[in-house]
């Protein structure tokens, strides 16, 4: 079984300073919840394996030398065994989620993260049931972050994606041509489109190693589908309507779907 992953940030690693250099033999402490849920519910002890993970490609291949150290329960020691920083992947996968009822979209974010979405975009579509206004934007990216954060440290995952903020119809067309122009590419999921997904990819070349990498972006409506004033305003930015399969999907389901056929399509499962 795969050791349990958690994720620390430069306020939660002591030394912070060291973790830049860490290799073999280096002592760490995490602390705060990280370390609290490592030690009162994982229940962590001597010995055992541990990998501490800063969300952007850096993983830390760890053992456990002390578990509530000094009788605090949010403290946890370890001594590294082994580092890997990982490539950045060449495509970003990036999901497009309309806002959904029900706890859809959380659903769709968690599966996704599993999948290996590096960026998830908020949508608030003409058709959405969800709105999200005043406070209720801060407190639902919040939620989305939290829901990705967990989801990516059950899949074991060094890389934690990106929430960002929410954005209607005009910014997101707005996003779309900036994405298209640099290169990237954008499709729009629809059910009567006649394109199917799996050439959607065929025009798309993979950006040279050590350049930055495309956007490679699904885009998913809510449950009512995505208007046909929508659907014109998106193709006119530059994104291409696509068809997934032979079934119509939830929207909790077509954009893991969609992305895991992207994944492999690309290579990036390979």
């Amino acid at each position: 079984m795969t050791a349990p992953v958690f994720v620390f940030t430069p306020d939660t690693i002591e030394p912070a300073d060291a973790v830049a250099s860490a290799g073999p033999g280096t002592i760490l402490m995490l602390t705060g919840p990280e370390a609290r849920h490592a030690v009162t519910v994982k229940r962590l002890r001597m010995q055992e394996r541990v990998d501490l993970v800063d969300g952007g490609g850096r993983r830390l291949v760890c053992e456990v030398t002390g578990a509530g150290v000094g009788g605090a329960k949010d403290r946890l020691a370890v001594r590294v065994l082994e580092r890997i920083e990982e490539p950045t992947p060449p495509l970003r996968l990036t999901l497009v989620q309309a806002l959904a009822k029900g706890g859809r979209d959380e659903q769709a974010v968690e599966t996704a993260t599993e999948v290996g979405v590096e960026l998830v975009l908020p949508w608030q579509s003409e058709r959405c049931v969800s709105v999200w206004q005043g406070a209720k934007q801060a407190k639902g990216r919040q939620r989305w972050q939290a829901t990705a954060l967990q989801a990516a440290k059950q899949a074991r995952r060094t890389r934690v994606p990106a929430v960002d903020e929410v954005r209607d119809t005009r910014a997101l067309i707005a996003w779309v041509a900036q994405m298209v122009q640099s290169g990237g590419v954008v499709l729009v999921l629809h059910e009567e489109a006649r394109t199917p997904i799996s050439t959607a990819m065929e025009s798309m070349r993979l950006p040279a190693p050590g350049t930055a990498p495309l956007v490679l972006a699904v885009v998913v409506g809510p449950e009512g589908g995505i208007s046909p004033e929508e659907t014109a305003a998106l193709e006119a930015a530059g994104a291409m309507t696509v068809r997934l399969g032979p079934h119509v999907m939830r929207t909790a389901s077509a954009g893991p779907v969609a992305l895991a056929v992207l994944a492999h399509a690309s290579g990036l499962w390979e």
